[in-house]
């Protein structure tokens, strides 16, 4: 008796969106992120993505390597999706605009990671009644631990604002927000990453100075300040109170307290954060 060969079949799992067609338009740095994670999350599958850049053998590399059609052609790539990502930068929009104005229509759904450009602008560029959603991601999307803020224009609906959330979820975590904060906005969770690597840097040269390795204490400085979000984060509570958690009367912290209240820790970062967010309006005011 020959044995029989039982093959079973191997289904890939369908997509989250499986109706939905997206374009990315620009896919440089964080648009290329984004591609990555709606793959990786089976948001949408390779043929529901349309992703231009601006060298036709870049697209041809990004196309091989992620099994997506990659062009040079921003318009047709607008006419075959249902959301249109702007992953280019600032001052490239209204040339972008004016080349992918064919393609829109009321039906289809523009969602901007062009930093300061306003929503009203890109709907007047549009020259139709389109939903514009303003997005403003912050680099840690690059693992996946980013925050991004949305916020709509005029003519955006509750569901197109959940599906901007359901994408912008597979890099992180995401707020909606009015547009007048936008610009606080990237002043904090935009810049923000910064200002935390200079404090990561500094107590790990800290470390250096009490005697520790570099490699040790840099591992200790960046932990404990991702543990230290993740407390804030998953217990809910004020940062406030989980630092007099830590603060025990005549103890070691609360001198270190001491030193970060007269050095002016708080009020410096306060200030770079407002600094940041003037910067932010006067980009946005041109």
């Amino acid at each position: 008796m020959s044995e029989e060969t039982i093959v079973i079949p191997v289904t890939e799992p369908s997509a989250a969106m499986p109706g939905l067609k997206v374009a990315i338009i620009g896919a440089g740095k964080m648009g290329g992120i984004l591609l990555q994670a709606f793959l990786k999350n089976n948001l949408v599958g390779p043929e529901q993505i349309f992703a231009t850049v601006q060298h036709a053998d870049r697209a041809l590399a990004l196309s091989v390597q992620f099994g997506v059609e990659v062009t040079t052609d921003n318009l047709a790539a607008a006419e075959q999706a249902d959301v249109i990502l702007l992953g280019v930068k600032p001052i490239q929009v209204p040339d972008l605009m004016a080349q992918i104005r064919p393609a829109l229509n009321p039906d289809k759904v523009i969602v901007s990671i062009a930093a300061s450009v306003k929503t009203r602008s890109i709907e007047d560029a549009a020259g139709c009644d389109l939903a514009v959603i303003r997005a403003m991601p912050n680099t840690p999307a690059m693992i996946a631990a980013g925050v991004t803020a949305l916020c709509g224009g005029r003519f955006v609906t509750t569901q197109q604002m959940a599906i901007a959330q359901r994408i912008f979820q597979t890099v992180g975590r995401t707020v909606v927000v009015d547009e007048k904060h936008m610009d606080a906005v990237t002043g904090l969770s935009g810049s923000g990453p910064a200002f935390l690597y200079i404090i990561i840097e500094a107590l790990a040269e800290a470390g250096v100075n009490v005697g520790l390795p570099r490699d040790i204490a840099t591992l200790l400085a960046a932990q404990t300040t991702l543990g230290s979000a993740r407390m804030v984060l998953e217990t809910g509570y004020h940062p406030a109170l989980l630092k007099d958690a830590v603060t025990t009367p005549a103890g070691c912290t609360v001198d270190g307290i001491l030193e970060l209240e007269e050095g002016g820790l708080r009020v410096t970062l306060i200030k770079a954060v407002k600094r940041a967010t003037i910067r932010a309006r006067e980009l946005a005011d041109g």
